[in-house]
């Protein structure tokens, strides 16, 4: 951009923010509409010093930017505005959809299995850490859509991943050091995800950029997705940090399954590595299928490929986000597990799946029985009400009546007596139906067709119980 140019632009944008009385520096004016034209909210003169951006051009461009960012909409430059433009980001323009503000559509693949391809690492986790990053992000699209993903070694891949700094690797666009612009990406079927290897790239900790968050919305870009309006969403623009528990927003998965259709049980699941793990193929009899609105609970965990799976007779459902999958026999997923159980737990401690059922116990890996099951119970009574994996101790909490009891499932220790509910678990209900921890660390008791939500000192929330249905299954 020509002197000239930059003079007659910052002579218009000064106008508009001293009739807008805002206190901004000159560094500053320059700043915001270096960002305006950089991500695409002003359209760069096809020459150097024609089209004068105009005094609303330039508010309107603010105001995209605000909205997107979940800003006060004012069409001026403030703190929060220049605050929010110096967050990290990804180096992708924001054509944003303007006409209905839902996810945006850029592209997409002829095929639904495809290859990926590692080509460098990053410094800071080394190889294998860095392999499980990217592993991760991918699953989190294969976990809503049709697609299936496998990483090959060698030879040409369709989507290909790497790290590289100011000085490109085999990319047109060269990074800007440490913070900023942290990755991206190309559309289908382009294939190519970069990211800044000056970046202080990390797992499991607030510090550094998060790769596996940044891996997952870089890949969105290389399926198909533009930017979203939400802030929330994991195609937001900007980088909101560290989530130990992070979960596709609405918008993203709309929008990938309107690129790749939905995902259902009864379609086999193809893990994100070259050796394939598959869930069953299922089928479903309609005679006696539970109504998830009406028909209350045996038994809820967070079980295996972190979904959370219902359990009301002989059938099992998934809830998500947005409601439930359609019941399916729960001898479809766990062979040889009878219907009807007393409870079911899922240990991330082991990665090992409890059922309980009379006086019997059945112990599965994944979807398969472990040899020997199942096994008496022995101490502890018959029938009880509910089980949860805890993670504050790494126990499983076994509920019967008014009392608990806690086993270390990889120790001796199981306590002998019965502890009142009530003497650990403030405000909760006795004589449970069913009860787990979910994702986000809360513990939930369910009795009837209401719910228990606890914190993290095992108190009962306040406003609490709400209704299973309405809440749970979305009817």
């Amino acid at each position: 951009m020509g002197m000239l140019w930059q003079m007659l632009l910052l002579h218009v944008y000064a106008f508009v923010l001293s009739a807008k009385g805002a206190a901004v520096t000159r560094l500053e004016e320059k700043e915001a509409l270096d960002y305006l034209l950089q991500f695409g909210y002003l359209q760069k003169p096809l020459e150097q010093f024609s089209n004068n951006f105009t005094e609303e051009e330039i508010e309107e461009a603010l105001r995209s930017f605000q909205l997107a960012s979940g800003l006060p909409v004012t069409g001026r430059v403030d703190v929060a505005t220049l605050s929010q433009m110096r967050q990290p980001r990804c180096g992708v323009e924001d054509p944003f959809n303007e006409r209905t503000l839902k996810y945006l559509l850029l592209g997409r693949w002829r095929k639904r299995h495809l290859t990926y391809r590692l080509y460098s690492h990053s410094e800071d986790m080394g190889a294998a850490a860095t392999r499980t990053a990217i592993k991760t992000a991918f699953k989190y699209w294969s976990d809503v859509t049709r697609l299936t993903f496998q990483e090959v070694r060698t030879g040409r891949a369709d989507i290909r991943l790497a790290f590289h700094g100011s000085s490109p690797w085999g990319c047109s666009r060269p990074f800007d050091g440490p913070g900023h612009v942290l990755a991206h990406a190309d559309i289908p079927e382009l294939g190519t995800v970069h990211f800044d290897s000056a970046e202080h790239w990390t797992e499991g900790t607030p510090r550094g950029v998060n790769l596996r968050i940044i891996a997952a919305h870089e890949i969105g870009h290389a399926l198909g997705l533009g930017h979203s309006r939400h802030p929330t969403a994991l195609m937001a623009p900007s980088y909101s940090g560290y989530r130990p528990r992070f979960r596709l927003h609405h918008d993203d998965i709309e929008g990938i399954q309107a690129l790749y259709g939905k995902k259902t049980l009864s379609t086999t699941t193809v893990m994100t590595s070259p050796a394939r793990t598959t869930v069953p193929t299922v089928s479903v009899k309609p005679s006696k299928v539970p109504n998830p609105c009406k028909d209350g609970l045996d038994a809820i965990m967070l079980g295996p490929y972190d979904k959370t799976y219902a359990f009301r007779g002989d059938y099992v459902w998934t809830v998500t986000d947005f409601g439930t999958n359609p019941p399916l026999k729960i001898s479809a997923l766990w062979k040889g597990l009878p219907g009807w159980l007393d409870a079911a737990v899922h240990s991330p401690r082991t990665g090992r799946t409890y059922f309980f059922k009379g006086s019997k116990l059945w112990r599965y890996q994944g979807f398969k029985l472990d040899r020997g099951y199942p096994k008496p119970l022995t101490r502890i009574p018959a029938k009880i009400d509910a089980a949860l994996y805890w993670p504050g101790n790494k126990k499983v909490f076994i509920f019967k009546g008014t009392g608990f009891w806690q086993w270390d499932e990889l120790g001796t220790h199981f306590t002998s007596l019965p502890r009142k509910i009530s003497s650990l678990f403030t405000g909760a209900p006795t004589h449970l139906d069913a009860a787990f921890t979910w994702e986000n660390g809360k513990v939930y008791f369910f009795k009837g067709q209401s719910y228990w939500r606890l914190n993290d000192q095992l108190r009962v929330e306040r406003g609490y119980p709400l209704s299973t249905p309405e809440r749970w299954m979305h009817c």
